[in-house]
C-alpha cells in the first residue's frame, strides 16, 4: 500500500512527443540566429589574419632588398626569403633566411601570391596577395597589400 501512495505523488513517466518537438523547434531557432552570426566572425577574422600575415612580409622583403638591392623578382617569389636564389650572380649577398619559419599558406590553406614588378602598387614595392577563401584568381574576395580603389557612385 505504502508503495502506491508513492506512485501516485511520484509517476514515472518520459517526455511525450509534443515537449521534445517544442524543444527541438527552440533549438532549430536559437542555431539559426546564433550560426550565421558565428560563421561572419569566422570569415572576418580569417580576413583579418591574411592581412596580417601579408604585412608581416613588409620587413623580411626590405631586408633582402637592402642585401640584394633589390627586391625578388617574381619568379623567385616568397621562396627566396627562406632560401638562396639559384641564380644570384653573386649569392654571397644572400644573408637570409629572412624568415624565422617556412613561407604560411593563407587561412584557407593557399600559397600567397607574390609579383615584382608590382602591378597594383603605386609605389616601387611587391604585390601580395591572398585568393581568399574561392582560391581563384581576380575574384572580389582576393586580399592584396595595394590599396583598394572605391568606385565612386555616379551622379543621375
Amino acid at each position: 500500500m505504502k508503495q502506491d501512495t508513492l506512485s501516485r505523488h511520484h509517476p514515472h513517466r518520459g517526455f511525450t512527443l509534443m515537449e521534445l518537438l517544442l524543444v527541438m523547434a527552440i533549438l532549430v531557432i536559437l542555431l539559426g540566429l546564433v550560426a550565421p552570426r558565428f560563421l561572419n566572425t569566422q570569415k572576418k577574422a580569417n580576413v583579418n589574419a591574411a592581412k596580417s600575415q601579408i604585412g608581416l612580409f613588409k620587413s623580411p622583403l626590405e631586408m633582402y632588398a637592402l642585401d640584394m638591392n633589390g627586391y625578388p623578382t617574381t619568379e623567385q617569389g616568397l621562396a627566396a626569403l627562406g632560401e638562396t636564389p639559384s641564380e644570384l650572380e653573386n649569392p654571397n649577398q644572400w644573408q637570409g633566411p629572412y624568415l624565422d619559419s617556412d613561407i604560411p599558406q593563407d587561412p584557407w590553406g593557399h600559397d600567397y601570391q607574390y609579383e615584382y614588378p608590382p602591378t597594383h602598387n603605386e609605389r616601387d614595392f611587391p604585390d601580395i596577395w591572398s585568393l581568399g577563401p574561392d582560391g581563384e584568381e581576380g575574384t572580389d574576395d582576393d586580399i592584396g597589400n595595394w590599396p583598394v580603389e572605391v568606385e565612386e557612385e555616379e551622379s543621375s
